[in-house]
C-alpha cells in the first residue's frame, strides 16, 4: 500500500459547517453557524465548506445558507469557500452569495443515487453537467464528490472501478478536483488506497484527487493515512468529527479536523493549522450542540486544559492562603507589641 513518498504538504478542506451540521436534528441559529466559521477561519483553514443551496424542504438546517455564506464572507474573507449545489438554481443561490466555488456530486452506487437523489448515475451526472458548463461561463470552481467510493448502505462493497469511473466523468466535465467518500464509514485502510489507485488509472492524477472519510467504524485516520500513502494531499475533515449522512443509516461523521491536524504534525506534514485555535472551534460548537466533541485530540487536550486550570487555581488559591496567614501573622506581631508596650508603660506609672 506504501509507493509514493508522503506529500510535504496537505491541504485541509473544512466541511463541518456543512456536512458537519446538516444532519443535527435541531435548528442552530445563523449567529452560531458564522461564529464557528469565523473561529476555524480563525485557526488557518483556508478551505471552508460553508453550506449547501439545497431545498429546505429536504435539508431544513442549512436553510440560513445566503445568509451564513454573505456574513461569513464579510466578517472573515481570507478564506475558499465552497458550497455543495445538487443542481442550477443551487448554484445561481451559491454565485449570488459570494461563493468561490461550488460542490457537485455523484454516486459510485446506483443503489445509493437513486435513494439520495432518485435517479440513476448516469441520470445525475448529466443533471450536474449542466452546473459545471453555468460555472465554466461564470468562471467559477467546480469539486466533484464521489458518494459510496468503497462502500453502500445498500449495495455492500463498491469495486473501485466503479468509483474510477465516476471520479473520471466529473473531471471530464470540468471538476478541478475530486473527492472520493467513505460514506458510510465502513472502508478499511486497503478499500481507500484500492479507490485511489483505480481513479488515477483511469486518467484522474492523484493531484487532483481528495478523500472524504466518515469514521463509523474507528477507521477514518488509518484510511487518511492510507490515502496519504497513495500520495492524496488534500483531505476534507470536520471539526469536532461533526457530521453524517441522511441518506447514510447510522453513518457517524467525518473524520475530526483536530485528529487528523495532530497526525499531520507527527508525519512532519504541513498543514496551516493551529490545533489550539481549532480546538477552541471543536469547543464553541459543541457547547452550542450541547455534547461533547467526537475528536480525540480535542477531548483530551480539553482535558489536559481543565487539569491545568485547576492547578493554577489550587496554586492561586495557596498563594492567597499564605497570604493571608502572613498577614494575620503580621497583625498578630503588632498586637503583641502593643500589648508589651501597654505593660511597660504601666509598669513606669506604677
Amino acid at each position: 500500500m506504501c509507493g509514493l513518498p508522503l506529500p510535504a504538504r496537505v491541504t485541509i478542506v473544512e466541511v463541518g459547517p456543512r456536512d458537519g451540521l446538516q444532519n443535527e436534528p435541531g435548528v442552530i441559529p445563523t449567529d452560531t453557524k458564522v461564529r464557528f466559521i469565523e473561529l476555524l477561519a480563525d485557526a488557518g483553514l483556508a478551505a471552508i465548506e460553508a453550506t449547501s443551496f439545497v431545498s429546505p424542504k429536504w435539508v431544513p438546517q442549512l436553510a440560513d445558507a445566503d445568509a451564513v455564506l454573505r456574513r461569513a464572507k464579510a466578517s472573515r474573507p481570507a478564506p475558499r469557500y465552497a458550497a455543495l449545489t445538487p443542481n442550477l438554481r443551487g448554484f445561481e443561490r451559491a454565485v449570488a452569495a459570494g461563493a468561490d466555488e461550488v460542490a457537485i456530486f455523484g454516486a459510485a452506487s446506483e443503489a445509493f443515487s437513486r435513494r439520495n437523489i432518485n435517479c440513476s448515475i448516469d441520470e445525475s451526472l448529466a443533471r450536474f453537467r449542466e452546473v459545471a458548463a453555468a460555472a465554466r461561463a461564470a468562471r467559477v470552481r467546480v469539486r466533484g464528490y464521489v458518494s459510496c467510493a468503497v462502500h453502500c448502505p445498500y449495495s455492500g462493497d463498491v469495486p473501485p472501478e466503479a468509483a474510477a469511473r465516476v471520479a473520471r466523468a466529473l473531471l471530464d466535465m470540468g471538476c478541478y478536483e475530486v473527492s472520493l467518500g467513505d460514506t458510510t464509514g465502513r472502508g478499511t485502510p486497503a478499500q481507500v488506497a484500492a479507490a485511489v489507485r483505480a481513479s488515477v488509472d483511469a486518467g484522474v492524477p492523484v493531484s487532483r484527487l481528495a478523500a472524504h472519510l466518515h469514521d463509523t467504524y474507528g477507521q477514518a485516520l488509518a484510511n487518511a493515512l492510507a490515502a496519504l500513502q497513495q500520495g492524496v494531499s488534500v483531505f476534507d475533515a470536520s471539526a469536532g468529527g461533526l457530521g453524517g449522512c441522511p441518506y447514510s443509516p447510522g453513518a457517524s461523521g467525518n473524520v475530526a479536523t483536530e485528529d487528523l491536524v495532530y497526525m499531520l504534525s507527527g508525519l512532519g506534514v504541513a498543514h496551516g493549522v493551529d490545533l489550539a485555535a481549532l480546538v477552541d472551534a471543536s469547543a464553541f460548537i459543541s457547547r452550542a450542540l450541547g455534547r461533547e466533541p467526537a475528536s480525540h485530540v480535542a477531548r483530551a487536550m480539553a482535558g489536559q486544559r481543565a487539569a491545568a486550570e485547576a492547578s493554577h487555581q489550587a496554586h492561586e488559591g495557596g498563594q492567597k492562603q499564605r497570604k493571608e496567614e502572613k498577614e494575620e501573622a503580621a497583625a498578630g506581631g503588632v498586637e503583641a507589641d502593643e500589648r508589651r508596650r501597654g505593660a511597660a508603660a504601666e509598669g513606669v506609672r506604677a
